[in-house]
């Protein structure tokens, strides 16, 4: 009989893995546009892969992950090194870049919303607080150490694809769905809206000046 958790959270890893080196890229990517050296292209794409989880797990009082488990600042730091050699070939594969980031953005959703649910239970507000900060967190701060407004605050519908995708995970869980299937609807979810809004080029309303 085929263990079905035991390869569902298997290809979770994977692509938390994979969000891990998309997030890393385009956190080379940007301190690679403002100059940096290939130290500084290192702490950005670290900061931006790891920096959300390490968050999370600092305020729900666990021993960041990224801490315990070498692999997430070893392909931090080796995308920020591939990066620095091979930024002007890798650049024209961006696009591919940002579906994993997309990816990515759906998997850390769900994965901080799920460790949010194993320290206080079913509870909606920690979960989503939970989930959204490992999304977003390492992007908003890749975006103040280089001096911007971060991008989730005037552009793009990216947060929002975040919570969506919480949103589902909470109401399929609390339905008495199984956590396995759960996690993979919210992923799909927070991806799928993170890619329409890329294609379609989705952004939030915002005050119009006179």
């Amino acid at each position: 009989m085929v263990d079905f958790s035991f390869e569902l959270g298997s290809f979770i890893s994977i692509l938390d893995y994979l969000g891990t080196i998309a997030f890393a890229v385009t956190g080379a990517s940007k301190a690679i546009a403002h100059n940096a050296d290939i130290f500084g292209i290192i702490v950005l794409a670290s900061v931006v892969g790891v920096a959300g989880g390490i968050t999370r797990d600092m305020i729900f009082g666990r021993f960041p992950t990224a801490f315990s488990d070498p692999i997430y600042i070893s392909l931090t730091a080796a995308s920020g090194v591939v990066m620095f050699f091979l930024y002007s070939k890798l650049k024209r594969q961006m696009a591919t870049w940002l579906v994993f980031d997309a990816v990515g953005l759906g998997v850390f959703s769900i994965i901080g919303a799920s460790i949010a649910h194993q320290v206080v239970g079913l509870e909606f507000l920690p979960m989503l607080f939970a989930g959204v900060i490992t999304a977003i967190g390492g992007g908003i701060l890749r975006d103040v150490f280089v001096r911007e407004i971060p991008i989730v605050f005037v552009k793009e519908v990216y947060a929002v694809a975040s919570v969506a995708g919480i949103v589902v995970f909470y109401a399929i869980l609390s339905s008495g769905v199984d956590i396995q299937v759960s996690s993979i609807i919210g992923i799909v979810v927070a991806t799928g809206i993170r890619l329409l809004a890329m294609k379609y080029n989705w952004n939030l309303p915002k005050v119009q000046e006179s």
